[in-house]
């Protein structure tokens, strides 16, 4: 199957500097698509994400990164102005993929004289990877920047269903976010948009290393996977392309597993 994007389509992928968001904004510059990344990262991290970045420059025909709090009302405006603007009249966004890592792992209790998970961290967590899905595809309606045939993707996790220690107010962000791309499925598929939410495998990402335990995930997941190894950033960005394609225009609403029978193998 050659798959090639309409030359006026860009993908808006939030969070897209590593991990997933990363390996999806390659994948798709391999086949055609414009790509904007949106990252938060300080200027020593630069050094290792640039040549990334150049090599996104020289797959697509139009690239543009953004620096920013993505997570801001001002933030959110200089990403889509600048996108605007570098999209030009006939430019649309085909794909907005949310892939936000920014999660508080305080735990909820501890026997120890350590920070524990409040109020204010719940909210902050919430936000950033659970409603903001909701704000980021509001304006860009708002706009009028999205295609006719448009997707809106959504990274959600195990953690949704199973608890982890100090993962409390991640599970409660992605499951909002579950929450959020069912009514935009349901409410803005009228418009052209389907909204799906993928579900990856235990991944060895720079995000998954900072949740507590994380080794004795990775080694867990590793024994149970049915195909022998872990979900890799490429597996979940191969199912994004194919999401965007046209063939994949009936499938909205839903939560895909990209785990290779992980979940379901106990």
């Amino acid at each position: 199957m050659t798959i090639t994007f309409d030359p006026t389509h860009w993908a808006l992928v939030l969070g897209g500097s590593s991990g997933f968001g990363l390996a999806t904004a390659l994948k798709l510059a391999r086949h055609g698509m414009n790509v904007c990344v949106v990252h938060r990262d300080r200027r020593g991290a630069m050094e290792a994400i640039e040549p990334r970045f150049e090599e996104l420059r020289s797959l697509c025909a139009g690239f543009l990164a953004v620096n920013t709090d993505a997570l801001s009302d001002a933030g959110r405006a200089t990403v889509l102005d600048a996108l605007s603007e570098k999209m030009g009249v006939s430019g649309r966004v085909r794909l907005l993929m949310h892939s936000v890592a920014y999660g508080n792992l305080k735990p909820l209790a501890t026997a120890h004289d350590e920070p524990v998970l409040e109020g204010e961290d719940f909210a902050r967590t919430v936000h950033a990877m659970g409603t903001s899905l909701a704000t980021w595809t509001q304006d860009i309606l708002a706009r009028g920047m999205f295609a006719g045939d448009a997707r809106v993707i959504a990274m959600t996790s195990e953690g949704n269903e199973v608890a982890w220690r100090g993962y409390a107010a991640v599970a409660a962000a992605k499951c909002a976010l579950e929450s959020v791309s069912r009514a935009i499925a349901v409410e803005l598929g009228p418009r052209g948009i389907r909204s799906n939410v993928l579900q990856a495998g235990v991944t060895d990402t720079p995000a998954l290393r900072l949740i507590p335990g994380s080794e004795r995930m990775k080694a867990h997941a590793l024994e149970r996977n049915p195909l022998g190894r872990l979900t890799t950033p490429s597996d979940v960005a191969d199912l994004v392309c194919l999401l965007c394609t046209d063939e994949a225009r009936w499938v909205n609403g839903a939560l895909i597993r990209v785990d290779g029978g992980e979940r379901i193998a106990g």
